[in-house]
């Protein structure tokens, strides 16, 4: 069977920037990653608990800077790997300029989140704190923009981790829900406040809506048309001539006839 052949919906040069888009968020994301599992490996050579947060503790506050980079197990970190590899290559490609900025304030809440709700005398470590931050991000982007690409990504990022709408809120123990709530409140807020830095991104109308704008545009024409054939109202109709009133004439009197 010979299905017809249809034009791609964008130009070479957008396919080509939307592809170096993507390349440039997947690259950077996958570098973060790489960077976790450095980290990871150099863990048992080093006291690394002076970098988790401690909550509500002025030396946990390094914690901050340093909880994100340390994971407790192969588990852990491997579960946060491929999070953070999908959700920032997501974020990324649709939002590249909100992501960047976004990401030092999803850091900070994720760090936030556990220093100010966790127990005294815990510890708190991971980066799953950065991936509820971008998918709240993207998810509530998607909400404030409603442009076409804001919800796909909206979507993309709901199917994949709609379940991180519920782990904001103690469910297992050992898991730092403080940390994934502080990241959640930041990416809503970044979201916010960076809703319009990212222009729209341009794409080709679609044959409908085409049709839609020429039959609007027809008929717009036949109204102009009509207008100018129909003849106007007398009021419209400006007064060209002025007739002079006539003079006044003079009464003459008779002499009354005799009988």
């Amino acid at each position: 069977m010979h299905l017809p052949h249809h034009d791609l919906p964008d130009s070479p040069q957008q396919r080509r920037a939307d592809a170096a888009r993507v390349w440039r968020a997947f690259n950077a994301s996958l570098a973060f990653v790489l960077l976790l599992l450095v980290v990871f490996a150099l863990q048992h050579a080093v006291d690394w608990r002076p970098f988790a947060v401690a909550p509500l503790s002025a030396k946990g506050l390094l914690g901050l800077l340093g909880a994100p980079l340390l994971h407790g197990s192969p588990e852990h970190i491997g579960a946060n790997a491929v999070s953070l590899l999908l959700l920032g290559t997501l974020a990324g490609t649709a939002y590249p300029r909100a992501t960047v900025r976004a990401f030092p304030l999803l850091w900070l809440g994720s760090g936030l989140g556990a220093w100010l709700l966790g127990e005294a005398g815990s510890l708190h470590l991971g980066a799953s704190g950065l991936g509820h931050g971008l998918m709240f991000l993207v998810f509530t982007l998607g909400l404030l923009r409603r442009d076409r690409a804001a919800i796909a990504a909206a979507m993309l990022a709901f199917m994949f981790y709609g379940g991180m709408l519920m782990t904001v809120l103690p469910r297992e123990p050992g898991v730092s829900w403080q940390a994934h709530l502080g990241g959640a409140v930041a990416g809503v807020l970044a979201a916010w406040w960076l809703r319009r830095l990212d222009p729209l991104l341009p794409r080709r109308k679609y044959s409908w809506e085409l049709e839609e704008e020429a039959a609007a545009a027809a008929s717009a024409a036949a109204e102009a048309e009509r207008a100018t054939l129909e003849p106007p109202s007398p009021g419209e109709v400006p007064v060209l001539w002025q007739r002079e009133p006539p003079e006044r004439g003079t009464v003459l009197r008779f002499p009354p006839r005799m009988h």
